[in-house]
């Protein structure tokens, strides 16, 4: 099914970009709860990210939270439901939040989280588990699961990829809010922007990106990105080459060799 065709209830979906609309933008809208993740709203996220975008022409999808808050993170009224329970349910839960964050990080489609307000623990992982995440100038970011009792075991699995150790370790160990300059400073942002510029910015970043770059190179170059992580040295130059080898034989790829000998140019990819 279409996600034009769903009925959300904690998400607004709208197309925007090029006609028919290659830009998605996805709100999470849960206002009474500044956006945590219930159950709900993370399984709609999920469905939403595992859908298979580009077939239905879309080449960016960008998240942004509705109210003043990006998202607060934990559903905490689901957490204290799970206070008493065994071994098989919290490992349910935990595999819900696997499937939602791992869903965005495969998402072959560009992802730019727009990020307002505070963006904390569970919610802060769904927004840097994005390629690009574009802050409001007045975002605060902190992964708070050790304050209370918690690990951020998955998001540990994927930070380093965006920031050094150093500060892998400052953030998970010993939780300050940081402000959207210091997020840009280590690496955990892509960009700051003023609070009324803050669609605009991300609109113009996307678009940007899809005007310069095959959305085909692209959804190719974050998969070999994220198989690659951790493999020996040796094994993921195996894989790149074969990576590199089959993207040859793509239209984009041939696309983009006989403008670039016609006109000396790339190619205007949007």
């Amino acid at each position: 099914m279409s996600v034009f065709d769903r009925e959300w209830q904690f998400l607004q979906v709208e197309r925007k970009g090029e006609s028919p609309g290659d830009l998605l933008w996805v709100t999470l809208d849960n206002t009474e709860k500044a956006n945590a993740l219930s159950p709900p709203l993370i399984q709609e996220i999920t469905t939403l990210y595992e859908s298979d975008l580009r077939a239905e022409g879309i080449r960016a999808v960008l998240l942004r939270g509705a109210g003043k808050n990006f998202s607060a993170g934990a559903d905490l009224e689901h957490l204290e439901s799970l206070r008493d329970a065994g071994p098989e349910d919290n490992q349910e839960d935990s595999e819900a939040l696997r499937r939602l964050f791992a869903s965005v990080l495969w998402q072959p489609a560009l992802t730019v989280a727009v990020v307002h307000g505070a963006c904390v623990a569970g919610g802060c992982g769904l927004a840097t588990a994005h390629d690009y995440v574009v802050a409001s100038a007045g975002a605060r970011f902190l992964y708070s699961e050790v304050r209370i009792g918690f690990v951020a075991g998955l998001v540990a699995t994927y930070l380093p990829l965006r920031v050094k150790g150093r500060d892998l370790r400052e953030m998970l160990l010993d939780p300050q809010f940081l402000d959207a300059d210091r997020a840009l400073e280590v690496g955990l942002v892509n960009r700051v922007a003023p609070p009324d510029q803050l669609d605009e910015t991300a609109h113009t970043l996307a678009g940007n990106i899809l005007q310069n770059a095959s959305s085909e190179s692209i959804a190719r170059t974050k998969l070999l990105l994220l198989d690659a992580v951790g493999r020996p040295l040796e094994e993921a130059l195996h894989r790149a080459a074969r990576v590199n080898a089959e993207s040859r034989a793509t239209d984009d790829c041939r696309h983009g060799i006989a403008t670039f000998l016609r006109t000396k140019r790339p190619p205007v990819w949007r």
